[in-house]
């Protein structure tokens, strides 16, 4: 009876043991390799390395893990299609320590082009799934479009530099999103971006939060593109500043979509200057930016209300164009305040605007 009763609990702790793997306390990155296995990891340290040709990255760290970036990521010229490296996992904490974490050799591959032809370029670079919270790090010179959020469980990104700034000589940089987000519960808070296209760009989820961040040289802050069978429900964009760029806010369906839809917009507190084509566009004719609007894929309820949002915007540049085939809701604009540049041209369909000053 002892011998069977010690079996007993020797079978017990070898069946708890494959049940809860082995969790080791700390792990280092400096590989592909390595970055390919942590699955066990509760505490990361990613060094300096080079991810090759033909060789791409996705982490998913054990739950509740820490990552600590103590060096550069760095990805050669690559023929793979992108996103170069993921990481899904949750409850994780990234510390990027003020460091560059990733440095996508954008260089190699602008032309002027984007995604649109010439080189292939592998984007995102970047995609991030899961819950955490993603703080203080840069990206630098990404290849096309620089960081997607997918398939959140609540994610947080605090502190990041996103730097694409070297795309600007020749006008070679094209398509540099910033971040693009597909994701429900997301907050980008306290970062820079500097780029040739979306500083973000929201394009399905809900419960969004866009806050004290700052964008330059590109195309503004931006809800969609919309497509087919996307919505966007509640998205706070408030504190922010947008310089030197083409556009300063946006929200951009396309004509063509259906079964889709964007509501509960919020404008609060944000500084806009130096735009050259429009400070507020409000279109459902995407890709052009005002002309024949499509009427599948409603706007309803999109507000500049509580602290002044004002926008200056370039001689050349058009002050607030609205070009709604379906929208509807009552708009509270009287917090906002543009100056500058032409007016636009305001058709706003079923939505009733409340005036601000533009």
């Amino acid at each position: 009876m002892v011998k069977l009763s010690l079996l007993n609990t020797l079978v017990s702790a070898a069946l708890l043991v494959s049940a809860h793997p082995y969790k080791r306390a700390s792990c280092t990155v400096d590989s592909v390799d390595s970055a390919n296995n942590v699955a066990n990891c509760a505490s990361i340290t990613i060094k300096s390395f080079t991810v090759g040709s033909g060789k791409t990255i996705t982490m998913k760290p054990a739950n509740g893990a820490k990552i600590t970036v103590a060096g550069t990521i760095t990805f050669a010229k690559t023929s793979s299609e992108g996103p170069l490296f993921t990481i899904d996992g949750s409850d994780i904490t990234f510390d990027g320590a003020g460091k560059t974490a990733f440095n996508g050799n954008g260089a190699s591959y602008w032309d002027g082009k984007g995604t649109n032809g010439g080189v292939a370029k592998p984007h995102p670079l970047l995609k991030f799934k899961g819950s955490g919270t993603y703080s203080k790090f840069t990206v630098l010179n990404s290849p096309a479009q620089a960081v997607s959020i997918g398939n959140s469980d609540g994610l947080t990104f605090d502190g990041i530099t996103i730097d694409n700034s070297a795309g600007d000589k020749g006008a070679l940089g094209h398509n540099t999103d910033g971040f693009d987000v597909s994701a429900d519960h997301v907050t980008i808070q306290n970062s820079v971006v500097k780029n040739q296209d979306d500083c973000i760009a929201i394009n399905s989820g809900k419960n969004i939060i866009f806050k004290n961040n700052k964008c330059s040289g590109g195309h503004g802050i931006s809800v969609g593109s919309i497509s087919t069978g996307k919505t966007v429900d509640t998205v706070t964009i408030t504190g922010n500043t947008v310089s030197n760029s083409m556009y300063g806010t946006r929200i951009k369906v396309k004509a063509s979509a259906t079964s889709a839809s964007v509501s509960n917009v919020n404008y609060s507190g944000n500084t806009i200057t130096g735009i050259d084509k429009y400070g507020v566009l409000i279109s459902q004719s995407y890709p052009d930016d005002a002309g024949t609007p499509g009427t599948h894929a409603p706007i309803s309820n999109v507000n500049f209300k509580g602290d002044t949002t004002s926008v200056s915007v370039n001689s050349g540049g058009k002050r607030l164009t609205v070009d709604c085939g379906a929208c509807s809701g009552k708009w509270d604009f009287s917090a906002l305040k543009i100056t500058g540049g032409k007016a636009g041209t305001i058709k706003a369909n079923n939505a009733k605007i409340t005036a601000g000053s533009y």
